[in-house]
């Protein structure tokens, strides 16, 4: 419309109020004295301002700078709502490209049972070794609509699924927040605001003890091409052997991993390279010591993830640290309304506001550092758990490489020189081959 009245299409533009003709003071001048230079009048209704009588700019300016601050004070309220909402764990879901969920009749997603079959699927797919493109290809060519409703799946959609702890029955609630209430930025929330996870706060469709091994599983290996990537470590220099490809354009083409610092010439590595059919054959031979020994190792197992399930320690200290942040946070809000109140020495308030300052950040590095150590602690226990999951359920030795107990019960390999190889198990368990 604006670019149709500058050509000279338009000669009037009537507009019901002055709120609705743009965001803020700045824009509605701005555009205002574009027309007027043009000839070209706007009449805003509800104000009965002409922007070509000699009052109207000082009027508009008035107007404008009380639109912005009623849209100012709106945004504030529904923020405050929202947030309202979250502290109080009410969940809510964007239904209409969220599979599995619809809104149930008390207002909290409720299961649905041919969508929630899919994410069982995909949950499922992704244990059994399918990675999420292979996933994705999968239900595209099953002809299965996505949950936008479009024909073609991405693996960043399976990704997602995978990833998102609705599925369990929980809710991390305030995940993106608007930087700016004119522009209606969003930005990622990595602790500017406060979040809020809710437990239970409605029907699972996947376990929570399933998720988590997927959660632990994907950090792990979704990204990797090959299950055997970021598992084999030189004994030498600590680094991890890559594949490489020999012959791969003749009959003779062979993979083979070696230290993948061998020849740059930062380290003096002596460790032999691998061959796949090597390190599967030694992998069956440490799996066979192992299971010999089955009974005592899956006791302990279990000894083991008792003790990584009591998180209390790291919960009462996480706990004295948040109440600090909050006590922190209240006192650098009224020393800045103090501020804003009363005339002070401008440079000993930065002094005292940036102290303060210093003291959150290093009470929410401390907040992290914990949340981090349980987390880690909870994937061990995970991790530990699918361990004893694979083991318990073998009954005799193995004669054939299995790549999804590889995954399940392998931490990693080192190599060390003259071809020796140590597998170290997610117990803690270590077998030379």
């Amino acid at each position: 419309m604006i670019t149709d009245a500058l050509d000279g299409k338009i000669d009037l533009i009537v507009t019901k109020s002055v709120s609705r003709f743009a965001r803020n003071t700045v824009d509605s001048l701005t555009t205002v004295r574009k027309l007027k230079e043009k000839g070209i009048e706007v009449y805003f209704q509800k104000e009965n301002i002409y922007t070509l009588d000699s009052k109207g700019e000082l009027l508009i300016t008035i107007m404008s700078s009380l639109a912005q601050e009623e849209s100012r004070s709106i945004s504030e309220n529904v923020t405050w709502g929202q947030r309202k909402r979250f502290a109080d764990g009410k969940v809510s879901l964007p239904y209409k490209r969220f599979l599995g969920y619809k809104r149930g009749e008390n207002g909290l997603p409720e299961v649905v049972p041919e969508e929630a079959e899919i994410v069982r699927l995909i949950y499922r797919s992704f244990m059994e070794g399918m990675t999420p493109c292979k996933t994705a290809k999968t239900l595209t060519d099953k002809k299965i609509p996505t949950p936008a409703g479009k024909e073609k799946w991405q693996s960043s959609t399976i990704e997602s699924i995978l990833t998102n702890e609705k599925y369990k029955g929980a809710a991390l609630l305030q995940k993106k927040f608007t930087v700016d209430f004119l522009t209606k930025k969003t930005k990622i929330n990595e602790g500017e605001v406060q979040q809020y996870y809710v437990e239970h706060s409605h029907e699972a469709i996947i376990p929570p003890d399933e998720f988590e091994l997927v959660q632990a599983e994907f950090l792990q290996q979704y990204n990797s091409k090959n299950i055997f990537a970021a598992r084999i470590i030189c004994g030498d220099c600590g680094n991890f052997y890559g594949s490489k490809v020999w012959h791969s354009t003749s009959k003779y083409r062979r993979v083979i991993w070696r230290c993948n610092h061998k020849f740059d010439g930062t380290c003096q590595c002596n460790t032999p390279y691998l061959y796949e059919d090597t390190i599967k054959e030694e992998f069956l031979s440490a799996y066979n010591q192992l299971f010999t020994n089955r009974s005592e190792i899956l006791k302990n197992c279990r000894m083991m993830q008792e003790l990584l399930t009591d998180c209390s320690e790291l919960d009462e200290k996480w706990e004295a640290v948040t109440q600090e942040m909050e006590v922190v946070a209240e006192l650098t809000r009224k020393y800045i309304m103090e501020n804003s109140m009363t005339v002070q020495n401008q440079e000993e308030y930065n002094t005292h506001y940036n102290a303060l300052v210093e003291r959150y950040e290093k009470e929410k590095a401390k907040a992290a550092s914990l949340q981090q150590q349980k987390e880690e602690r909870l994937a061990k226990r995970d991790l530990i758990g699918r361990f004893i999951s694979e083991l318990s359920q073998r009954k005799e030795l193995l004669t054939e490489f299995d790549e999804k107990l590889w995954i399940a019960l392998v931490e990693h390999l080192t190599v060390f020189q003259e071809g020796r190889l140590v597998f170290a198990f997610r117990d803690g368990t270590e077998i030379e081959a």
